[in-house]
Formats: C-alpha cells, sequence, structure tokens
C-alpha cells in the first residue's frame, strides 16, 4: 500500500479525473443544466467506474486483494438473499449491490493509479475550484428557496437547501444535497493544511492565503456543524503531524498567526457576521434538542455504532434485502424518502445483510481503514504529512459514512484512494 510498481496509463488517470469532475458537479447537472434527467444522472459515475475497474484489472494495476474479493462475493449473495429472502426488488437489490461491486474495488484502483504528485494536483485543483464555490456558497445563503440557484433535483421549486436557522438554509452549492458542501469543504481544508506545511510551485502564496480566508467564511455559512467539527478535527491532525516533524514547529507557528490575521479580517465583513450568528442559533438550538456538544458526538460516531452492534430480536438472518436502506431503495419501495432501517451506517449495513455478513463487512472496512491509518503514520515519521492530512477525512468516512448516498460514497471512496495514492516508499519500509 505505499507504493504501485505498476505504471498506469494517461488515459486512465483522465478517467479518474472525470469521475472527480462529475462527483463534484453531478449535482448541478441534476439540478439546473439536465433536471428533466435527475434520477438517471444519479448514478452517471457508475458506468465510469466499472471502465476503470475492467480495464484496470486487465492491465495488472488492480490486484483483486482479500478485501476486493470478500466484498464482491458479499455484493453478489446479498444480491440473491434480497430478492429470494428480503424484499424482492431486483432494482433496489442492483442499487445495493453497486458499493460492494463498483465503488469498493475502485478505492484500489485510485490508490494504483495516482501517485502523490497526482494527488497534490487534485488539492491545486480544490484550491481553484472554492473561489467560484464559495460566492455560489454566499449567493445561495441569501437567496430564497425559490430562487434558481436554490433548485433542487430534477428542478424542484421547494429548493434544495436544508433547514437552518433564522430562516437561512445550508446550501448545497453544486451538489444535490448540502452534505456534498461538508464534504468538499473539509477535503479543502486538508489541502489548505497540507500547502501551508508543504509550500507548493502550483499554489501561488495569496492564492493560499484567499481559499484560508474562503475556507473561514464557509463554515459559518454551511450552518453545518459536522463542517465545524470536521475543520476542529483537521487542526488537530495538523498540530500532530507538527508535533511529529519538530522542524517544522516555526512554519505552523508562522501559520497559526497568519490565521489568527485572517479570522481577525474576516470577523469584520458583514457575510461573515451574519453567518456567525445564524450559525450560532442553529448549532445552540440543536445541542438543546440533541443534548448538548458531548451526546452529539457521541451519537453520531459511537452511538450509532453501538446501537448496530444491538441487533432486534425480529431481524431476519440475512437481513431485509440489499438497498433496502438507501434513499433510492426507499423511494422504490415506499414511495417517499425515509429511513426504512437505520439513519446510521453500521445500522443500515446489519438491517439489510443481517448481523453476521453486517458485521464482516464493517469489519472490512475497519481493517482497511486501520491499515491506511499505519502507512499513513509510518510516512509521517519520515516526513510525508500528505497522507496524515487525508487520513483526516478518511477515518471519518471510510469507517462508517453513509455510503448509502452517492455524493458521501464517491467523496469517501475517492479521499480514501488519494490517501493511498499520497503513499510514497521511504527508507526502511517494505
Amino acid at each position: 500500500m505505499i507504493e504501485s510498481k505498476y505504471k498506469s496509463t494517461p488515459f486512465l488517470k483522465k478517467l479518474l479525473w472525470l469521475y472527480f469532475l462529475l462527483l463534484l458537479f453531478e449535482g448541478a447537472l441534476r439540478k439546473w443544466v439536465f433536471p428533466g434527467l435527475a434520477t438517471p444522472l444519479l448514478i452517471i459515475r457508475d458506468p465510469l467506474a466499472v471502465w476503470l475497474i475492467i480495464v484496470s484489472w486487465r492491465k495488472g494495476i488492480l490486484e483483486i486483494n482479500i478485501y476486493v474479493t470478500l466484498m464482491m462475493l458479499i455484493g453478489v449473495f446479498a444480491t440473491f438473499t434480497a430478492i429470494l429472502l428480503g424484499h424482492g426488488n431486483l432494482f433496489v437489490a442492483l442499487y445495493g449491490a453497486r458499493i460492494f461491486l463498483i465503488h469498493f474495488p475502485l478505492l484500489f484502483v485510485i490508490g494504483k493509479l495516482f501517485d502523490k504528485e497526482d494527488v497534490e494536483r487534485i488539492g491545486a485543483f480544490m484550491l481553484w475550484v472554492s473561489i467560484p464555490m464559495t460566492f455560489l456558497l454566499i449567493v445561495q445563503f441569501y437567496s430564497p428557496q425559490s430562487a434558481y440557484v436554490n433548485r433542487g433535483v430534477g428542478g424542484d421549486l421547494n429548493g434544495s437547501g436544508f433547514s437552518g436557522a433564522l430562516g437561512y438554509y445550508r446550501a448545497s452549492t453544486t451538489f444535490s444535497f448540502s452534505t456534498g458542501t461538508v464534504a468538499f469543504y473539509h477535503l479543502l481544508g486538508c489541502y489548505i493544511c497540507y500547502f501551508w506545511l508543504s509550500p507548493s510551485k502550483r499554489i501561488p502564496k495569496y492564492i493560499l492565503v484567499f481559499t484560508s480566508i474562503l475556507l473561514v467564511l464557509a463554515v459559518p455559512l454551511s450552518i453545518s456543524r459536522t463542517l465545524f467539527f470536521s475543520v476542529i478535527l483537521l487542526l488537530i491532525f495538523t498540530i500532530f503531524a507538527v508535533a511529529v516533524n519538530k522542524g517544522s514547529i516555526l512554519k505552523i507557528i508562522g501559520v497559526a498567526v497568519v490565521l489568527f490575521v485572517i479570522i481577525m479580517l474576516v470577523s469584520q465583513l458583514e457575510v461573515f457576521q451574519t453567518a456567525t450568528n445564524v450559525f450560532t442559533t442553529r448549532f445552540t438550538d440543536a445541542n438543546q434538542v440533541e443534548g448538548g456538544v458531548q451526546s452529539v458526538l457521541a451519537d453520531r460516531y459511537l452511538g450509532g455504532l453501538v446501537s448496530a452492534l444491538l441487533a432486534p430480536d425480529e431481524l431476519p438472518f440475512f437481513g431485509y434485502g440489499l438497498g433496502m436502506g438507501t434513499n433510492v431503495g426507499s423511494v422504490l419501495m415506499s414511495g417517499k424518502i425515509e429511513f426504512l432501517i437505520s439513519e446510521g451506517e453500521w445500522g443500515r449495513l446489519v438491517g439489510e445483510l443481517g448481523f453476521s455478513i453486517g458485521i464482516i463487512v464493517i469489519i472490512v472496512r475497519l481493517i482497511v481503514s486501520v491499515k491506511i491509518t499505519i502507512a499513513s503514520w509510518h510516512d509521517l515519521k519520515y516526513g510525508n504529512t500528505l497522507p496524515w492530512i487525508l487520513l483526516c477525512f478518511c477515518l471519518l468516512t471510510l469507517p462508517q459514512g453513509q455510503w448509502a448516498q452517492p455524493t458521501s460514497l464517491g467523496f469517501s471512496i475517492f479521499v480514501a484512494g488519494l490517501t493511498i495514492s499520497s503513499l510514497r516508499s521511504t527508507k526502511g519500509s517494505s
């Protein structure tokens, strides 16, 4: 998992770039460009992923390891059990199976095709894209849900924003839902921290400063506690990276001073003050409902994991059927979006697949996460901070991120692949 011994073709790398672009702008296609094709565009990245997997396997780039083999076998087996013993809907089962048969293997394809330089190019692109993205975020924040810029999937006139506070909504930017906005800015934050620690000729200093300002603006504008906590965690990961590489201490002090100045300057902007007021209100109201910050953190990351292990007695041995816990599955089976099984990812897996198979999938995701963590820590000790910084995103989505939602699945798989790609051989590594 350190460095691929295979040489990838430029064509396959271009396909990966296309996958990334579709991940960023699939929502825009579904909302504004081709609203009439919103449903098929939901899986627009799937054929591309299939092609990447097939070609990579034929060229010997993708090695079918035990994790890919196990997940693909589960995907095939669970498809049959869902049809014969579960909900009985072929299309729902196939939609659920694509996670195991297509997207999980793609994680390792990305890890083999890209190298550290490619990962840095993705980061440079992210910084440039963040400029128009944040402008769109501001416009959506101040615009009513009836405005064209806030139209929902399929041109829905009710808007794409989620409830926020004080009459403002959580914006979706170029994504179908606000979860994409949160993922985008979390990944952007990873790259901003990395480029402050490891300056690149691809990123002019003024762009790095400007995008840092945009990130500070985006946190309250998003009205998302998830993004707020993600940025806090990112700063902890960054500080830890500096502590391990003591030579970066003076650099991080300089960065801290710059960050302090940025926050002081941004805090004087009216847009920041308004957004902060909305965000604070949302934060306070939600915490009162959910029982405070500690309760929120425990429930969102740990509570769902524990509850998944407490499977109900009436749960069938092979579960209720693959795909039933996804939004698409709920629409096809009930006619509306609702959580037919569980809102939490682990609960969904156990409910769809049954306790035994669901736990196997959870263990596979945990093992892959642990292996990436160990490899990232190893490289961090030798001065490569990129995989460690990306690991901050990876550990929030790979073990228990909501793969039932296409955008969340896409970001989880793509960033996990980037984290593997950013690993490099170091002295003494094997």
